[in-house]
């Protein structure tokens, strides 16, 4: 399918057929600007529980205008349409999609599917923006996860303004690996919950994508000023439940704590046999469990460090 400049289209490129033997493809909207400039990629349920991505896409596409655009966008709202459909965070293997970049031809259907993306989005690429949420009944401060060794990285992080800049080194088989291994800065934007429209969540992805456009010279006109500078974090870890029990959480997403503070506590269900979970360092609450019941080692609270 040919996009001419200034032309928006939308194609869904095959994928397989279910044994009902329907098909489900990948839905893709490109847009061509008339002028050269930047192509970036947007993609979203990758994880197809993780629903806040699929929502920002939408606003996104509806506030940019082709005719307007430089350069090339490639807007991927429902990666794994399998999982989407099942609201299921894996596909029907129970493979995670974002385990299997960058795919092959003849692999398992996940890496079937990675092989595709790559091939059908990335290697058109020069960025990206790879929108995901918390998992497991998880939920995320808005933020944005990315190499900010890399200079073309860092300006494209800090350009989103999300309240936090986490530098993360890449995971095995993930789309922001395979995409960095091509050379290609990829921002990963956490923010949210699955399988919930979190709309403070929203409007940042919405606004930060918008801001990192203008900031590669894809699109002209105002754009929301950053509220605050963003914060940087070099160095994150989950605090873990010692014990089994009733969680009770003592600080908000967001804020910030000192250390030795602490955070939450868990007991049985009459408030018996309380244990303390206390912050190893000043930082703060970037990530935590939505789930109050809780085994010994679950994940609890994930603290940014400063």
């Amino acid at each position: 399918m040919e996009v001419r400049p200034g032309q928006r289209r939308t194609v869904e490129i095959p994928v397989a057929r279910l044994p009902s033997q329907t098909m489900l493809g990948l839905p893709l909207t490109v847009l061509n600007g008339r002028h050269d400039g930047p192509r970036l990629w947007l993609s979203a349920a990758i994880h197809g529980d993780e629903l806040n991505g699929v929502e920002i896409i939408r606003q996104v596409l509806n506030r940019v205008e082709e005719r307007k655009l430089r350069g090339l966008l490639i807007a991927a709202p429902i990666v794994n349409v399998f999982g989407f459909t099942h609201q299921s965070r894996y596909l029907p293997d129970r493979r995670d999609l974002n385990r299997s970049f960058p795919g092959s031809e003849r692999g398992s259907l996940a890496s079937q599917v990675a092989r595709l993306f790559m091939r059908e989005v990335v290697s058109h690429c020069t960025h990206g923006i790879d929108l995901h949420t918390g998992s497991h009944h998880r939920i995320n401060l808005p933020q944005i996860r990315g190499n900010l060794a890399d200079e073309e990285t860092a300006r494209c992080a800090h350009a989103f303004g999300a309240p936090l800049i986490l530098h993360a080194t890449t995971r095995d088989g993930s789309l922001r690996q395979a995409g960095t291994a091509k050379g290609i800065p990829v921002l990963l934007y956490e923010a949210g919950e699955p399988l919930r429209f979190n709309e403070d969540a929203i409007e940042t992805g919405v606004d930060g994508i918008l801001r990192v456009m203008s900031a590669l010279g894809m699109r002209r006109g105002r754009v929301k000023r950053v509220p605050s500078a963003p914060v940087e974090i070099w160095r994150s870890q989950w605090l873990r439940a010692r014990h089994s029990g009733i969680v009770r959480m003592d600080v908000k997403l967001g804020a910030k704590v000192r250390k030795r503070q602490q955070v939450c506590v868990i007991a049985d269900a009459f408030g018996g046999a309380a244990a303390s979970v206390r912050a190893p360092a000043d930082g703060y609450i970037i990530g935590r469990t939505l789930n109050p019941l809780v085994n010994k080692g679950d994940a609890v609270i994930h603290l940014g460090e400063i």
